[in-house]
């Protein structure tokens, strides 16, 4: 026999145990019926011969029937109570649902069998997720149009100028031209690996490479931008071979080091790598001023920016590229305050690592 479980089980429990009352309940009400009716009315029961019962005997096979069918009723009504009140809830949830409606949630009673309850949680819990990817694909959408509206307004004023003669054709305005192209590409490289990310199909290729040496042509290739804003970077890597997505790391640090650039203060600019106990941890810390400590968890979300920022040209996505390439490693990324009183940007992952020593 099929063993059973779960709600089946306990409705199965429920009719047997009504079951098992109402039979000990007739023998023991049978034994006391005739008990009685033998010591007090002995005439008014039926002789051994006699297969018709009498009168009271009738009266009490009614009785007893009545109060069955009673009990019946009411364990019934309790148990369909405690299934479809959740079930109805959830039907009628869905049909909301269906119709736009995402703030809905279904009323789990008190009294609700064990999947009954939990079917109503995990609508609730579909609901509220479907209410928050709408609301961050309005954001984002919004957030789109916002960071691309800007270079394809310049793009469309200058070759339309261009085309009308109002501008005239030279090296400065094609390099102009050039860098909004630029801007536009990465802002399109960023949302899609950040859109890759939030999907799990950010493909990493993992291999051990030398990690310390793509991280330094990474500072070498940004130094000259970063002296001319006033940063003097200070690099301190670990030696040896990690594994890694060693694009991906560069990339990362790139983003660091432009958010840097864009946002802190001029001064010393640290970059240290420091590989033990198969952790690689990543850092970019900087001399100021410092973000808010109510942005510490959503800095890295995307086009999320501080107050200093927001009329700053960058697109809002650096860090949420940082952290989609943390986690596609099966790390995080985090930022905390420095000693310096700038702010550590973070990296970590697993990387197992040979020293150098």
């Amino acid at each position: 026999m099929k063993k059973l479980h779960g709600l089946s089980r306990r409705i199965a429990l429920t009719v047997a145990s009504l079951v098992l009352f109402v039979m000990l309940a007739t023998v023991a009400s049978t034994y006391v019926f005739y008990a009685l009716m033998f010591r007090y009315a002995p005439t008014y029961v039926s002789d051994a011969d006699q297969w018709l019962p009498t009168d009271a005997e009738w009266g009490w096979i009614g009785a007893t029937t009545a109060v069955a069918v009673v009990l019946a009723v009411a364990v019934a009504v309790k148990l369909a109570r405690r299934l479809l009140v959740p079930l109805t809830s959830v039907a009628d949830g869905l049909r909301r649902v269906s119709l736009g409606d995402l703030d809905v949630r279904a009323d789990r009673a008190d009294s609700a069998l064990g999947e009954a309850s939990h079917l109503v949680d995990d609508f609730n819990t579909m609901a509220e997720r479907l209410r928050r990817m709408a609301r961050e694909q309005a954001f984002w959408n919004a957030a789109i149009a916002h960071e691309l509206r800007t270079p394809v307004t310049i793009l469309r004023g200058r070759l339309q100028g261009l085309a009308e003669g109002v501008f005239e054709p030279d090296v400065k305005l094609f390099r102009n031209l050039l860098g909004q192209v630029e801007h536009l590409g990465g802002l399109i490289e960023d949302l899609r690996v950040v859109g890759l990310a939030e999907s799990g199909h950010l493909a990493l290729r993992l291999a051990p490479c030398r990690l310390a040496d793509e991280l330094r042509s990474v500072v070498d290739l940004l130094a000259p931008d970063l002296q001319a804003a006033g940063f003097a970077p200070a690099v301190d890597l670990d030696d040896g071979e990690v594994t890694c997505d060693a694009a991906r790391i560069r990339q990362a640090l790139l983003a660091l080091l432009d958010n840097a650039r864009r946002h802190a203060s001029p001064g010393t600019l640290a970059v240290h790598l420091r590989v033990a106990g198969g952790l690689a941890r990543l850092t970019v810390t900087d001399s100021g001023p410092g973000i808010d400590p109510a942005l510490t968890t959503s800095i890295f979300d995307a086009f999320q920016r501080g107050a200093k920022a927001r009329a700053d040209a960058g697109s809002g996505l650096g860090l949420a590229v940082v952290r989609a390439i943390a986690q596609a490693h099966g790390g995080q990324a985090v930022c905390h305050a420095a000693a310096t009183g700038g702010t550590t940007f973070e990296m970590a992952w697993p990387a197992p690592s040979t020293r150098n020593d």
